[in-house]
Formats: structure tokens, sequence, C-alpha cells
């Protein structure tokens, strides 16, 4: 086992950074101090815990022109989309202004006799295992709450994304959250997992694969720790007659290529009804066609390369082997020759394709996205549910009663109407089936990272 971590840059294949991966016992340090600095963090008045969580997430905003093209240069996103700032901040302010009605207690009796209430208690040491994909707002949906709360962090970011925990730590100590409640962690698979075994933290969040989850629980059988997990996804997109076409077109096509396709919550798979399908199928092949593959630094760039080879090598596999099935690819592979068969992955919007296709199933991850025509809502329910996954749903009608009716019957953690890839701080951030358990950001979100502990106080 190797004991380096190392971000290989999709731009160029280079090694952007190393960091040497913590021991066992240097890993466990790191929890003692943790440990021992969480009691008078959560001692701490809450309106001071949420003012020093805004002022290091403001602080994060200050750096954002360097982290920008760190982005770039780790995942391969391109700088004219100027970072994620902007939902960073949008969720932990969100979880700062409910934090103190959220965190309440719940008063049941407070009379003569008897004072009931039901407080919320930090868990103690938070790990929160963060994805490359998105790698600032995907950790700030928990570190923001989890501090907030009162628990202490430590974080431990994907190897193609080394720099961003660094980031984030060296914000939060700059004003003044302290470096043992907030740590920044390199662990390696082993000794994450025996970490957890050991009881080392009161709760673990996870993002990443099925296989990653099955391994936190795994690793978790038996120490009763708390596990938030949310894994993979296939999220479907359905037009229905009455949908604004150019809007469908243009939300689920963004939906299925931006970040070349690697969303938590992008649109994997698109039902079209039968009347719209040739249009909606034209219009999203002229967006597609009109993209610009290259260098993320370049600001022409709209599309950079996947944030490795081996993740564009699956979506080549499923492509192919849908064609290879009898789905026809309608993206004129000559506007791409940046394609290197490497990193860098043009991208592909498929037709005549069907369920016993992978790209129809398994998490693709990339830019490619295949459109099925359907006669009605119950074939376009019976396809959207006919999935291991379930993250996020997007219907496109103008009719709310009927968007209502079909979504309670998707099987998914959201329903979106004329939206997609969106995650609202407002709303429970959750999935089902193999996409995982448990929810983030919300009310539901604090509940998660805290326990609860109930009083009933008889007076005398």
């Amino acid at each position: 086992m190797t004991n380096t971590l190392k971000c290989v840059s999709p731009i160029d294949g280079s090694i952007l950074a190393e960091r040497p991966l913590q021991s066992m016992s240097e890993a466990s340090a790191a929890v003692a101090r943790a440990k021992g600095a969480q009691k008078s963090w959560a001692a701490r008045p809450l309106a001071e815990r949420i003012q020093l969580v805004r002022d290091g997430v403001a602080r994060v905003g200050e750096m954002n022109d360097v982290i920008v093209t760190e982005l770039a240069h780790q995942m391969g996103r391109p700088v004219r989309y100027g970072g994620e700032f902007g939902g960073f901040n949008e969720r932990a302010s969100h979880m700062a202004d409910i934090a103190t009605e959220a965190l309440a207690p719940i008063m049941v009796e407070d009379s003569d006799n008897f004072k009931r209430y039901i407080e919320r208690e930090a868990h103690g040491v938070v790990l929160v295992v963060a994805p490359w994909n998105y790698p600032f707002m995907t950790a700030i949906n928990t570190v923001a709450p989890a501090l907030i709360a009162g628990n202490a962090v430590m974080l431990k970011h994907a190897s193609q994304t080394p720099l961003v925990g660094e980031r984030m730590a060296e914000a939060f100590h700059a004003v003044g959250i302290p470096t043992d409640v907030f740590q920044n962690v390199f662990l390696g698979h082993d000794t994450t997992s025996d970490l957890i075994a050991a009881k080392s933290f009161g709760f673990v969040n996870f993002t990443g694969s099925v296989g990653g989850g099955k391994a936190m629980e795994q690793a978790a059988a038996g120490t009763f720790t708390g596990v938030g997990l949310e894994l993979g996804g296939k999220d479907p997109g359905y037009v229905m007659e009455d949908a604004d076409l150019d809007a469908a077109v243009d939300t689920l096509i963004d939906g299925a290529m931006f970040n070349a396709g690697q969303c938590c919550c992008g649109i994997e798979r698109i039902y079209v009804v039968e009347s719209l399908f040739d249009a909606f199928v034209q219009k999203a092949v002229a967006i597609v066609s009109g993209y610009k593959l290259g260098n993320p630094l370049d600001a022409e760039t709209t599309l950079g390369p996947m944030a490795h080879a081996r993740f564009a090598a699956e979506v080549r596999a499923q492509t192919s082997e849908a064609i290879a099935a009898g789905a026809t690819a309608l993206v004129d592979p000559a506007l791409f020759p940046e394609d290197d068969g490497g990193a860098y992955l043009m991208p592909q919007i498929l037709v005549d394709v069907d369920h016993s296709m992978r790209v129809m199933r398994d998490e693709s991850f990339g830019p490619v996205v295949g459109i099925m025509k359907v006669k009605d809502d119950a074939e376009a329910i019976a396809l959207m549910n006919d999935s291991e996954f379930g993250l996020t749903a997007s219907l496109w009608t103008n009719d709310i009663a009927r968007a209502e009716t079909i979504g309670q019957q998707i099987e998914t953690g959201t329903v979106f109407m004329n939206r997609a890839d969106y995650l609202d701080p407002g709303l429970c951030w959750t999935g089902c089936k193999n996409t995982g358990r448990g929810g983030g950001l919300s009310v539901i979100g604090y509940h998660n990272l805290t326990r609860p502990k109930s009083y009933h106080l008889k007076k005398a």
C-alpha cells in the first residue's frame, strides 16, 4: 500500500500535488485532539459558532480567484464558470440562518410540576469524506452544520482534490476556528476503515461510490456509529406534452453535460413524450454540437476534461456498447478533434436506446445522455423507477398537480418540476435505493448531525 497521495492533473497528466498519508498512530492522535477540543467548542455560545463559520466561508470567498484555477488543475472544470463559491456560500449561509431554530430545544411541558423537553446534542467528532466533482460544495453541506451544531470535524477529501481541504482549513483557522476542531486529514482507505471500526467518530458522512458506501457501512458494523451516505445516481428527466420545450432542452442538456457530466444529480437519461421527441432531440444535438472541448484554463472552453482518464474510459465503454447494441449516436466526432482517447472526452447524445444497455442503467458520470420516446405518464414512471438508484427526478410540465401526482409514484429523493441539477439547502438532500440513506442540509441535516437528549425534570 502506498504511503503517498498523488493528484494527477487531468489537463496534462502531470502530478499536481503529493501528500503523505497519515499512519494509524498519527490519525488516532488527530482523533484524540479533536475529541479533546470538541467539548469546549460545543460549550461556546451558538451565536459565536455561527459567526465563526460565516467568517470562515467568507474567507474562502476571498481566495476564489486562486481556487478557480486550482480546481481546473485538479479536476478539469473550465475557469469560465468561476468555481463553486456561489453554491458554497448559499448552502453554508442557509444552514447558519436556520441554526438557532433548528437546534432549539423542543419544549413539551414547563408547568408547576414538570419541565420536559428534548435537546439536540452534538455527536462529538464527525468525519466528512468528500468527493472531487464539486469538492467545496459537497464538503460544506456537512462541515458547516456539523461545526455550528457543536461537533469537531475531520475532513478527508478525495485524492483528486487534495488542495480543497487545505484551503478550507486555512480559511477556517484564519478566522479563529481552533485547529483541532476542524482538521483536514489525508487518510488511506484502510486507515479510514480502521478508525471507524475503532469507534473514533460519532458520525460519518460519505459522498462517493456505492462500493465506497458499502465499505463505510462494513467498517461501522457493530459500532452503532451513525453513517450518512450519498452514493451513485442515474437521474431521469421526463418531458410532457405541455412542457416549455426550449426551457426543458436547455436545462436538461445542461444538467447532463455541465462539469463534463460529473454531477451527483446530473441528468443521465431523458424520456420525452412522442409529440415532442423529434424537436427535443434536434434542439439537444444543436446545443451539444456547439460546445468547445479543451484546456479548462482557456476562457473559451465550455467542456473540460474528465477528472481522470479511467472515468472517461468507462463512459466510452458504455457508449460503444450501446452503439453496438443498436443505439444511434447523433453528435459528430469531427466537431471535437480534441478528444484524445484519454481524459478529454467529447459529449454524446444517444437515441434508439433501451434499458438493456448499461448507458441507461449504470451510472455514467460523464458527458453522455440517452433519450427515449414514451407514450404516457405510466410508461415514463415505470422507466424512471427502473433503476437501482434514486437521487433526483426532473419533471417538465405546466401542471403542478400532475407533477405532484407523478412525483408521489417515483422512487427518488427529490422531485423537481421545471428544474434540474440543483441542490436546495432549504430541502433535505437525500436519496433512496443504492443512492444511499440519511439526509443533509435543511432542518433534517441538523437532526442527523446531533442526537436527541430528553429531560424529564420533576419540580419539588
